[in-house]
């Protein structure tokens, strides 16, 4: 029976225990109760000796006593003596042949008697699959088997442990249920692998939790959080958290027809509107679900697209430099909560983006730098591992086992999850090996050239393995430069994105619309020459949060004028997007001309829609949304130059442009014609191919919107036998000022 507390232990000389040889290596024993020893099942647990017996060395500091019990808990075995007073106790179990089931019930120093499982009778965690395929890269699902999960071992539940760190020395799990004593649970490595894995009997979700290692010098390492960790503690916490295992998704991402409207409202879920009576704090999950969800679904947008959500040290960052990928950040709450808001998305008829970046991610000590005191995550080189502009390190995508991280993260998304959708983040970034860098600070490639290779061979193995199991979803690139093919198949040699943001045509716009009207008949290539290429890639057409920071000020106040004509100038932009070939992104605050810079630490300025200008933009927007999903003329051949057509391009003393768009079939037609001066122009002949009425169905200068319902009061005009623009065809049209019209065609 065990001792009382304060009794001295007895020694396994006086116990007069024959020793079992391991023990008597005294170096092993030193590195084991050090907290240095590599191989801790070794000498840890049970071991079965030549004469029918079994031995059973415990690591167990504090303990005073401690006894080998049956797996009932109840009946005694053996007493193990100790063998160390910093509290290593062993002792040897006689008569048993098979290997058996047994407890541990330790007397600690208060007296308190517990019975504990013992983690070191468990066999190994991982099969020989699982390590095959996360040696050679190829797991499709590495989170299954890599990071923390609640399971059962030998009937027994509890947390199995599992982490890539082959150029450790030693790993151990510490965490609550430990005291966060690195000695207590080392880790068995799985060479074939370079995996360490250990099964922790009853330790359940929600304990906190790290990884403590050793390099292969014996240098101890800064605790690291599970790479693969489904949950974190609220910064400025650092630690991982055992979450519980997620149901099956109740919806699948859902597919989207090459030829379907996509308008998408760009959020950071932390300050679209703060949370608590005061605003000091982050919306959860459900606050979001209750407020974002019906929000952005009844201004008519398709998609809700969300600024990074994996957990990240810095709120400044955005959610941009990342270090739990995996882990819904805990600022919005668990996984769970994450689920419950993708399934209101689904249910209110909103599809759910997410930003993802694999491109880059921070140096912070518990994150993947030197993860296990190599350059594990990342290049050694730092003309290939690190990013001069944002201070953070790039991985190393030539690395099977980074590859299935990275590859597996955007598939752990879409599969648990149900998300709709992936925007890559900085793919420009990823492609060229000298982005942001002078000469000589870069490494060519094997050929010479400056394109990363190896990233372009992970985006298309990404797109590839997304495309060919999960083809309702889709992926989004944001690239910055003239790639050619960043949203065509692989099959032709393309990155094998769906869509790229037009980035040419978004700084080309918004620097026309910061003019003065006045000068803008000397600047009309500034809208003419996307059109040069607006079917080279299928592009999405981004007035996103990059718009709003960095002293850039907010859209409205980039419009030049008073009052009156920044909001005309807004609401003329939007009308304009919302025509031009591509699809749309429009990020918050924008829908309701937002006067501030974005600041990510407050919510945007609701008050500002009691004012009827502010209001009368967000009418416009969802009147804008509603016309684009329900006129094909303006959406189903986005990415076809058949869906396009100029009626008016040189006109630039008036500063008017007028074009067509163009549905699968004749009779989807439409109309725009824009003035981009604030003088308005009377009885101004548009040329249109086809004869018959033309419903005016928008004016962007319409009262309802705030502007001065000048126009051509919404009805239908007739086209009149009169050439104009080279037709035959022509209408007789007032033009607002700063304004647009679309005209829908009504075939007789």
């Amino acid at each position: 029976m065990p001792r009382r507390s304060g009794e001295s232990r007895p020694s396994a000389t006086e116990a007069g225990a024959p020793v079992l040889p391991v023990w008597q290596d005294r170096a092993a024993l030193e590195a084991l109760v050090t907290g240095s020893h590599g191989d801790p099942f070794a000498l840890l647990g049970p071991h079965q000796d030549a004469d029918g017996g079994w031995w059973i060395l415990c690591w167990l500091p504090t303990a005073r006593a401690v006894e080998v019990l049956g797996a009932d808990g109840t009946r005694p075995l053996a007493r193990l003596p100790c063998l160390d007073p910093r509290g290593l106790f062993g002792g040897h179990v006689p008569r048993r042949r098979q290997r058996f089931d047994y407890r541990l019930r330790v007397t600690w120093p208060d007296g308190w008697v517990e019975t504990q499982d013992d983690p070191y009778r468990h066999p190994p965690q991982l099969g020989e699959m699982d390590l095959w395929l996360l040696a050679e890269g190829t797991e499709k699902r590495p989170w299954q088997k890599l990071g923390a999960h609640p399971v059962e071992s030998a009937g027994v539940a509890g947390t199995r442990f599992a982490l890539w760190a082959p150029g450790a020395r030693r790993v151990s799990v510490v965490g609550d249920f430990n005291h966060w004593d690195e000695t207590r649970h080392p880790m068995r490595l799985r060479r074939e692998a370079g995996v360490w894995e250990l099964f922790l009997p009853g330790v359940t979700a929600g304990a906190r939790y790290k990884f403590a290692l050793l390099d292969a010098h014996g240098a101890r390492e800064p605790w690291r959080a599970d790479p693969y960790a489904f949950q974190a503690e609220m910064r400025p916490a650092t630690a991982s958290v055992i979450a519980p295992a997620l149901p099956a998704p109740p919806t699948a991402p859902r597919a989207l027809p090459h030829d379907a409207p996509l308008a998408i409202y760009e959020a950071h879920a932390g300050s679209w509107q703060r949370a608590g009576e005061h605003g000091e704090r982050w919306p959860d999950w459900d606050e979001l679900a209750e407020r974002l969800v019906p929000y952005v679904a009844d201004l008519g947008f398709t998609h809700l697209e969300l600024l990074p959500i994996a957990e990240h040290p810095f709120d400044g960052s955005w959610g941009y430099q990342p270090i739990g990928l995996y882990a819904p950040t805990a600022r919005l709450g668990d996984a769970a909560g994450c689920a419950r808001f993708v399934a209101r998305c689904h249910e209110a008829g909103l599809g759910l983006i997410l930003d993802w970046v694999p491109g880059h991610f921070p140096s912070d000590a518990h994150g993947l730098a030197r993860f296990d005191g190599t350059h594990l995550y990342e290049h050694a080189d730092p003309r290939e591992g690190s990013h001069p502009d944002w201070g953070t390190l790039i991985y190393n995508y030539g690395r099977l086992e980074v590859r299935e991280f990275l590859i597996g993260n955007a598939r752990y998304w879409l599969e648990c999850f149900g998300i709709d959708g992936l925007r890559v983040d900085a793919v420009a970034s990823m492609i060229y090996r000298d982005y942001s860098r002078a000469p000589g600070e870069w490494v060519p490639n094997v050929h010479g050239g400056r394109e990363n290779l190896e990233a372009i061979a992970f985006l298309k193995r990404l797109n590839e393995e997304l495309g060919a199991d999960l083809p309702a979803a889709m992926t989004i690139a944001e690239e910055s430069t003239a790639w050619p093919g960043v949203s065509r198949p692989t099959s032709v040699g393309g990155l094998g994105f769906h869509y790229k943001w037009n980035m040419g045509w978004m700084n080309d716009t918004l620097r026309y619309f910061a003019r003065d009207p006045i000068h803008r008949r000397h600047h009309q290539q500034d809208l003419t020459f996307s059109l040069v290429y607006a079917f080279s890639e299928h592009f999405i057409l981004p007035l996103s949060h990059d718009e709003v920071v960095h002293g850039k000020g907010s859209l409205l106040a980039r419009m030049p004028g008073d009052r009156w004509q920044r909001l005309a100038n807004l609401r003329l932009l939007y009308a304009y997007m919302y025509a031009h070939p591509g699809r749309k992104l429009l990020f918050m605050g924008n829908e309701f001309a937002q006067e501030r810079e974005w600041n990510h630490d407050a919510s945007l300025d609701w008050f500002l829609l009691g004012d009827g200008g502010h209001r009368g933009v967000q009418s416009l927007v969802r009147d804008l949304n509603r016309l684009y999903r329900a006129l094909p003329a303006l959406h189903a051949r986005d990415s076809e130059p058949g869906g396009f057509e100029w009626l008016s391009h040189d006109e630039r003393d008036l500063s008017v442009l007028a074009f067509l768009r163009q549905g699968h079939v004749p009779e989807a037609r439409v109309a725009v014609v824009l003035n981009f001066t604030p003088v308005v122009r009377e009885h101004y002949r548009l040329g249109v191919p086809p004869g018959g009425a033309w419903q005016e169905v928008l004016n962007s200068d319409s009262a309802h919107y705030g502007g001065g319902n000048l126009g051509n009061g919404g009805g239908a005009l007739r086209a009149e036998p009169r050439p104009a623009h080279g037709h035959a065809q022509s209408l007789s049209l007032t033009l607002p000022p700063l304004a647009a019209l679309y005209l829908q065609w009504m075939p007789a």
